[in-house]
């Protein structure tokens, strides 16, 4: 008697168009972090600084609230219909089609927005870094100028390159990459040495 073990293939979701989710709190929890946590936590002291510690505290409050609002209703709109056996939307775009015409246009004008700040902001801080060798190099009296078009091209190129990535939804090890730089930006935060004005 012969006995054959093939693998068991994985079960589709209920939609059959990929294997069934097998999602757990804890990467919940690190996806959740990584969209919350990124790099506008790096002036978030210079910001609580400016504003004082009754107003910041405040607004924190307040932004924390738009942002569980906003959530909920991104999660509201992840299935049309029934919200337990609805059509899935897929992507942000079918998701906000399914509810308002308009919120694609706001989308997009805030794709093109974040594209851009990250981009500047990506360019100037390449540019400090290398006046910060040139500096340590040639001493402060050299006025080590560069102009940032120069990294703003190639963070440009790098990101050209990487947005190829094919099904980059599917790549495992981006979501612990995008953890990762939460963190870090979180630790620079809070170390002592980069702010020894708040530490005392």
């Amino acid at each position: 008697m012969e006995v054959s073990v093939e693998a068991a293939a994985p079960q589709p979701d209920d939609d059959g168009r990929r294997p069934r989710r097998m999602g757990t709190v804890w990467t919940a929890s690190a996806h959740i972090i990584t969209a919350v946590i990124g790099s506008g936590v790096l002036s978030l002291a210079w910001a609580i600084a400016q504003v004082g510690w009754v107003a910041g505290p405040a607004i924190m409050v307040v932004f924390a609230l738009v942002n569980y609002y906003t959530s909920a209703l991104l999660a509201d709109c992840y299935r049309k219909g029934d919200p337990a056996t609805g059509k899935r939307n897929y992507t942000y775009m079918d998701a906000v089609r399914a509810k308002v015409a308009v919120c694609q246009a706001i989308q997009y004008s805030n794709i093109v927005g974040v594209t851009i700040g990250y981009t500047v902001a990506a360019s100037i801080s390449m540019r400090a870094i290398r006046s910060a060798d040139c500096f340590h190099e040639r001493g402060h009296a050299d006025p080590c100028g560069s102009s940032s078009n120069r990294y703003m091209i190639i963070f440009g190129a790098v990101q050209i390159v990487l947005s190829q990535i094919p099904d980059v939804d599917h790549v495992s090890w981006l979501p612990i990459v995008s953890a990762d730089m939460s963190s870090t930006y979180s630790g620079i935060v809070a170390s002592p040495r980069r702010f020894p004005i708040m530490a005392n």
